[in-house]
């Protein structure tokens, strides 16, 4: 089947974009995953929700892949169609307000809105993923988020349709969307920003991006901060009570630079990452009785065991 989807596919999207059992741990930020049946990249809006259509006109599951943060592939990968967004990048601004496509990383949104004196989107210079996957989970740091500052975003529903929602209609919420919920693809979001002083923009960010490379084990691959926050509490400082940094499971370890992110030493399976978020849970829950959330999406199939 996967030859023929790809092949078909060829009828949407440039055939060089069509790979068959691509491992995706080339996409992730964790640099895990086993492969995905058929990886499309496309290149337009319009691609995107051809190739929606076509999975679901053809009852094929479909995954649409941004750029590989806060998230674990499972080490079977991913069955069906993977849709790579990442090449939809595009970002331009016209007076205060911005639009971005969701392949773009939020933190040149954050780059190019600063250039042009434009406050607001400061929070986001270190949040290491895509403009998508930011409308997708309300993205936040730094006392700021998504919710701030969006004007409307537009997204694929699940057929394959193209629709704009405005932002009360996304219904954004702490590390939640309309998006995620209903399992929608955003294609592109439009920021409406404030004019402001570039030295003292600049001046926030530098500080920002210093706060985030000396708190967080960014010379390791990881999914970022992997817990949500429990109310009223703070998940790092309950692992790191817990004793836990340092510690974890085959390649995998709970960061002894920052206790919330769990980092790929170099050999890790996903596997490994897994057990290591479901080891911190126990003990956590143990201790304190609090059960950590996760934040990260796990999702894809376990390794096939031989029967």
């Amino acid at each position: 089947m996967k030859l023929q989807w790809a092949k078909e596919l060829e009828a949407i999207v440039d055939p060089q974009h069509i790979k068959i059992d691509e491992p995706l741990n080339k996409y992730t930020m964790t640099k895990l995953g086993g492969p995905a049946d058929v990886f499309v990249m496309a290149t337009t809006e319009e691609q995107a929700g051809a190739v929606v259509k076509y999975a679901r006109k053809n009852n094929i599951p479909i995954f649409l892949l941004g750029n590989g943060s806060n998230m674990v592939i499972r080490d079977g990968g991913m069955r069906g169609i993977v849709l790579n967004l990442s090449k939809l990048n595009q970002i331009h601004i016209e007076g205060t307000t911005v639009y971005a496509q969701a392949g773009a990383l939020i933190i040149d949104v954050s780059k190019a809105a600063a250039a042009e004196s434009l406050t607001g989107l400061e929070f986001s210079c270190g949040i290491p993923g895509s403009v998508g996957g930011a409308m997708a989970m309300n993205a936040g740091a730094y006392g700021g988020e998504i919710n701030d500052v969006i004007k409307s975003c537009k997204v694929l529903t699940r057929e394959g349709d193209v629709v704009v929602l405005s932002k009360e209609e996304l219904e954004l919420g702490y590390r939640k969307s309309v998006i995620q919920s209903k399992g929608f693809y955003a294609l592109s979001s439009v920021f409406e920003l404030k004019k402001g002083n570039k030295e003292e923009i600049d001046a926030t960010i530098a500080d920002l991006t210093h706060k985030r490379t000396s708190k967080q084990p960014l010379e390791y691959p990881s999914a970022g901060s992997v817990f949500k926050r429990p109310p009223g509490m703070f998940a790092g400082k309950l692992i790191q009570d817990s004793g836990l940094q340092g510690k974890g499971v085959g390649g995998a370890e709970v960061s002894t630079k920052h206790a919330g992110f769990i980092i790929n030493k170099g050999n890790a399976t996903a596997t490994d990452y897994i057990k290591t978020i479901e080891m911190v849970q126990q003990v956590v829950k143990a201790k304190f009785g609090v059960e950590l959330e996760t934040e990260v999406r796990i999702v894809g199939e376990d390794v096939a065991q031989p029967k």
